[in-house]
């Protein structure tokens, strides 16, 4: 065997170990980029379920943020319209207020007029004073009618306020929800909408309504937990006033605080607050009162 027979055989020798040294590096490599991605893929599958799952959540929370929004309106417009027709009432009667001024002017004079005259006149004088108190009678029954006007104005008025600011901290839910969204999708590469800014939610008003010195008691007759609204067996007959504050109980134990807005005669409905504290679900039949 030649020299170059020998060094060739040599050659081929080196080149198969080294060809088979490729193709098993290869076969590991394939094997692990294989792995990587089908890793990736379940991976991305994952990220596009939880993308079309937050995008399903999001277009169904606003639009029940919508369909509350439209509630809310409808009554915001029926209590303008009450409101203005409540500022009619009112107009007539201040109207009709100055007419009884004007005829008790009137009749004044007339009794001045007839003290001069005969005994028939001084008879007839007698009658007028007794109109003038009929009048005088009317008068002060339309000023008492009055005020009772101008405070149901001004319940309503108190009412449309609390919707209005009801319909703004919706708003802020939506945008808080849609701000949410944003930043989860961002972290895989998406965008959406940007949404747009409403007016930050104003911190609730503290109603000033002392309540200490009135021991009022009743029960829950009503509980509406998704408006946050509850019903109670008293109301302005017993002397609850918009305003106060019930406290909810269940024997011992503190379940959460009603706000009173709305008063009718035998009957109230209040906000429900302090349920995050307590982690506890007010029902019809719980106590109620002023003092704890």
């Amino acid at each position: 065997m030649s020299t170059l027979t020998k060094v060739l055989i040599v050659l081929m020798t080196i080149s198969a170990i080294f060809l088979c040294g490729i193709v098993v590096t290869y076969v590991a490599n394939a094997e692990n980029y294989r792995l990587k991605y089908a890793d990736l893929n379940n991976r991305e599958r994952a990220t596009r379920e939880k993308e079309r799952n937050v995008t399903e959540q999001l277009n169904k929370t606003i639009e029940q943020a919508d369909q509350q929004k439209k509630v809310l309106s409808g009554e915001i417009a029926l209590l303008r319209q009450e409101v203005d027709s409540l500022k009619a009432d009112l107009a007539e009667a201040l109207r009709q207020k100055d007419d009884a001024l004007r005829r008790v002017n009137n009749w004044a004079a007339i009794v001045m007029d007839f003290s001069k005259t005969t005994d028939k006149q001084r008879q007839l004088l007698e009658d007028t004073h007794a109109e003038l108190k009929t009048m005088q009678a009317e008068l002060i029954k339309e000023q008492r009618e009055h005020k009772e006007t101008t405070a149901a104005l001004v319940e309503k008025m108190s009412i449309v306020a609390q919707l209005e600011e009801k319909t703004k901290r919706l708003l802020e839910e939506k945008t808080e929800l849609q701000s949410r969204a944003e930043q989860f999708l961002q972290q895989f590469g998406k965008a959406v909408a940007t949404a747009v800014p409403v007016t930050p939610v104003k911190e609730k008003a503290q109603v000033a309504a002392v309540t200490t010195d009135i021991a009022l008691k009743g029960l829950v007759s009503e509980v509406d937990l998704k408006n946050s609204l509850a019903q109670i067996s008293i109301g302005s007959a017993d002397g609850v006033k918009a305003g106060m504050r019930f406290h909810v109980v269940r024997g011992d134990e503190f379940i959460c605080d009603i706000l009173i807005f709305d008063v009718e005669a035998e009957t109230a409905v209040g906000v429900l607050e302090l349920m995050e504290a307590t982690q506890l679900q007010p029902r019809a039949g719980d106590n109620i009162s002023t003092n704890l």
